[in-house]
């Protein structure tokens, strides 16, 4: 008998042998896991140039279809601390609606998520500058403004966990953390700063039962050793040829469970059936693990990055060629 979704992605997650590849394609129809959303603005209406999300950080948009960027940064002058409105993890109005959105998870993975997890969020209420500057020249306020970050993450936590205990399997969050070439900040003033914060929320996120997804983009080599020891169980990549496909298999393979799909930068938007086709068999060669390791996950904005459904369907159909697990089924 096959094994349920949910069986699949946790044993994919967990090393302990899927019997197919787990995964997360709603584009196409098919997914093993289901979301359940908190009331978080997050983005934005896409439909509109302007919105303000939860923490007053304002985003913006082109008029081509993308998710915006923060322009608004409501602390970029620490003067306006002292007049700052909180958001209150404890707000019921966060969770109206979350019961129903239960309905079809049968049988699923669930995942919840919370967007701008801290380094995001911290440049997105100061601005990108004025966090690497503030970790240099006024690190205490810029720690106590983490650590209001965390404090409202570890109230999401407990309040999801508290309204829904046991039906909900995993977190995911974004955190980007790395250019082309490196990670922004170097690893020792990311261990001193980040590390204790991090492995603070991942602990909660444990406790809750669930296990820790994130996602980071741009070439992390530097700090991914760092998150496996902090508690992240899956890590979201998409743009392996950044980070180096057989460079981070040798390091990281059957140490964390990858979320990956072909590099949206480099494959996806300019590569056929056949790159696209020997980028996956690469990924589950070098990623993967007879015992599991690997998630396929769609990119969702794929009008942003010039990919139609036709070329989504060449990235499921060339995974499920390579598919490891189920070939071993056979």
């Amino acid at each position: 008998m096959s094994m349920t979704s949910y069986e699949v992605v946790r044993r994919a997650i967990e090393f302990e042998g899927p019997d197919r590849l787990s995964l997360i394609f709603p584009s196409l129809g098919m997914s093993d896991v289901h979301f359940v959303e908190w009331n978080q603005v997050g983005t934005g209406d896409p439909a509109l140039r302007k919105t303000a999300d939860e923490w007053n950080c304002v985003w913006e948009r082109t008029a081509m279809k993308n998710m915006g960027q923060v322009t608004g940064h409501p602390l970029a002058d620490w003067g306006a601390l002292d007049s700052f409105e909180w958001p209150d993890p404890d707000d019921p109005a966060f969770y109206v609606g979350m019961e129903e959105q239960f309905a079809g998870s049968e049988g699923k993975y669930v995942r919840t998520f919370i967007f701008l997890l801290l380094f995001e969020r911290l440049h997105a209420l100061l601005g990108f500058e004025n966090v690497l500057l503030d970790l240099h020249k006024d690190r205490e306020r810029l720690a106590m403004l983490a650590d209001r970050i965390v404090a409202f993450d570890l109230g999401v936590i407990e309040n999801i966990s508290r309204r829904f205990p046991g039906r909900i399997h995993g977190l995911g969050s974004t955190d980007d953390w790395g250019t082309q070439q490196n990670v922004f900040v170097r690893p020792t003033l990311w261990d001193a700063f980040f590390a204790p914060r991090y492995k603070r929320i991942f602990d909660a996120i444990h406790a809750a039962g669930w296990h820790v997804w994130m996602h980071s983009c741009g070439r992390i080599n530097a700090i991914l050793d760092r998150l496996i020891d902090l508690g992240v169980d899956v890590i979201n990549l998409q743009q392996p040829r950044a980070l180096g496909i057989e460079e981070i298999g040798q390091a990281f393979r059957g140490r964390i469970c990858f979320e990956s799909l072909c590099d949206i930068q480099r494959t996806l938007p300019f590569q056929g059936a056949e790159a696209i086709r020997e980028e996956a068999q690469l990924l589950l060669e070098h990623w993967a693990t007879p015992e599991g390791g690997f998630i396929l996950s769609d990119y969702g904005d794929g009008q942003a990055i010039g990919v139609d459904v036709e070329k989504k369907q060449m990235v499921l159909d060339g995974f499920q060629e390579a598919d490891p697990w189920r070939a071993n089924q056979a």
